[in-house]
């Protein structure tokens, strides 16, 4: 090999040993959360044993990586700068982690800052990868995809006739978006449907507002909850107040979190906080302190021990099902509905210096039992098939829940609250 091109890879090596270092040792200041403030984690006891996080990255990785670069520099048909080679490089090595983990460009970045706060613009699609596939956990609801009929469930083909990348769910996400008034076409594979659905949505303002309730007979409340943002907490709290100004003390409530993706892990906690008197309602263990915590109910509960029943489904995801398992397993509450999504993973996201971030999961977390439901969901008490929906002919369309004319689980959960009084259902720490 000539002495020029010997050099060249060994200056790449040394450049690329460097950004592998960067990239891999993700603890070089504090990372910023788009979450509640909580009181300081409890670290768990007895972690178990981790390996360094500051090991160094082996120099034959190195100069594997840099192999690749120059070839890539040097013959690839048409050129790319080292700054796309770079960062093609850390999306794959973050999308090749989990399905929730991601490199985000700054635009990107901002755009999640704001989803958790408010507002963004497109067509309202909350979606995950999984096993190849990019698929719809939930249509937010009021938003041009919940009104043209997107479903949870469906797997999306391309956005504006470009096949989705099986690499990068942040590039399907951000075609999705842009500015108000502009289209969007969206081809969506169903499993019902033998031809793949062709979506024209015209992108709007999406309104981040978590939540909706609704008096009903028998002095029984209604809250829905859509998604988890900073604002959840006191949005529930004020909408469980308003419910009780309006009758007094509530006989029941109806807590509906189906087709809810999740959202700010606080907000969470912060929402079974509102139910429970005392013990734990989530831990989670991970490889840095600070991703091992455990966090206790405070006292106090808003509905005095009223009978709950939680409406999940398996659009119910992550911050829905710390939630739900929380009130489970504390027996605070019924679970009616379909098995959830399974998502039990803490994503943490952390800003770079340039402007770009990473979205990291850090932790995997436990409902109070100690049980991990990553991957397999929570099993509702009271399981609702999808031949009795069909049966009842039930909309999917989340306009239809809190309908009772319309919502046959809704019907089954008031039946649920009818056949127990409110001294039924005691919390007890769940063992």
């Amino acid at each position: 090999m000539p002495i020029a091109r010997s050099a060249l890879t060994l200056r790449c090596a040394t450049i690329l040993a460097i950004v592998v270092i960067a990239a891999l040792g993700l603890s070089l200041g504090r990372p910023v959360q788009a979450q509640l403030e909580v009181e300081p984690p409890q670290v768990l006891e007895e972690p178990v044993v981790r390996e360094q996080p500051h090991t160094p990255v082996p120099w034959q990785d190195a100069r594997l990586l840099a192999e690749v670069l120059e070839h890539i520099r040097r013959e690839y048909v048409e050129h790319i700068s080292d700054k796309e080679l770079i960062e093609a490089a850390i999306r794959g090595m973050m999308a090749d982690l989990d399905p929730h983990s991601a490199f985000l460009a700054p635009r990107e970045f901002e755009d999640m800052r704001v989803s958790t706060t408010g507002e963004y613009s497109g067509v309202g699609i909350e979606v995950s990868l999984n096993n190849g596939v990019v698929s719809v956990v939930t249509p937010i609801e009021n938003t041009p995809a919940a009104r043209a009929g997107v479903l949870a469930g469906d797997v999306i083909l391309a956005v504006d006739d470009v096949l989705v990348s099986m690499d990068n769910l942040n590039d399907t996400i951000e075609r999705m978006r842009g500015k108000a008034g502009t289209s969007v076409k969206i081809s969506i594979a169903r499993s019902e449907a033998p031809e793949p659905l062709q979506f024209v949505l015209e992108r709007a303002p999406v309104q981040v507002h978590s939540v909706r309730h609704r008096q009903l007979d028998g002095g029984i409340g209604y809250v829905r909850i859509t998604h988890f943002s900073e604002t959840t907490t006191v949005d529930v709290q004020e909408a469980l107040e308003k419910l009780q100004s309006d009758q007094g003390a509530l006989n029941g409530l109806v807590l509906d979190v189906r087709g809810n993706p999740g959202g700010v892990l606080e907000a969470a906690i912060g929402v079974a906080d509102l139910f429970l008197d005392r013990g734990t309602i989530v831990s989670a263990d991970g490889r840095a302190a600070d991703a091992r915590f455990e966090v206790e109910a405070q006292p106090g509960d808003m509905l005095d021990g009223a009978p709950i029943v939680v409406l999940v489904d398996r659009g119910s995801a992550s911050a829905s099902e710390i939630v739900a398992g929380a009130l489970q397993d504390h027996r605070r509450a019924v679970l009616l509905g379909r098995q959830t999504y399974g998502k039990g993973s803490v994503q943490t996201v952390m800003r770079l210096s340039d402007g770009h971030a990473i979205k990291l999961t850090t932790s995997r977390y436990f409902t109070p039992a100690g049980t991990s439901i990553h991957g397999r969901g929570i099993t509702p008490d009271v399981i609702v098939d999808e031949q009795q929906l069909a049966e009842q002919s039930q909309p999917e369309a989340p306009t239809a829940y809190g309908d009772v004319a319309l919502d046959y689980e809704l019907r089954l959960a008031l039946d649920t609250l009818q056949q127990r009084k409110p001294d039924t259902i005691r919390q007890s720490r769940a063992q």
